[in-house]
């Protein structure tokens, strides 16, 4: 599989994952979706092609970039996010206090079940 192959499975994957929420009507986004069946495809591959990991690899470390959309969105919506500041900050501080809270519980029980697969 070359460079262009590799990219082209991941817009792939994500086109069908937008056409499955599309036509479901599913809460979930496309491109999550997408993810599960890249998730699934490598599975059943039982490993990571090389060029693959070269285009994901180059995707990530430009990153950045993706944020740019969400940037202009949050400027272009401004006065709207200025008149639900409250709404907003409620959900982005309990949302926060919640995933730290889920990310120690569930570390703490991977340590636990480690501590007690070892001898």
């Amino acid at each position: 599989m070359s460079i262009l192959g590799s990219i082209t499975v991941l817009l792939a994957c994500q086109l069908a994952g937008e056409t499955i929420a599309k036509l479901f009507s599913l809460p979930v986004p496309g491109p999550v979706i997408g993810m599960a069946i890249l998730f699934v495809g490598l599975l059943i591959r039982r490993g990571l092609p090389a060029e693959l990991d070269k285009s994901a690899a180059f995707l990530l470390s430009h990153m950045s970039l993706l944020f740019i959309p969400a940037g202009t969105g949050v400027v272009v919506h401004a006065k709207l996010i200025a008149a639900e500041w409250l709404p907003i900050s409620t959900a982005l501080l309990l949302g926060t206090a919640i995933t730290i809270a889920v990310t120690g519980l569930t570390m703490a029980a991977l340590l636990k079940l480690r501590g007690r697969a070892k001898p």
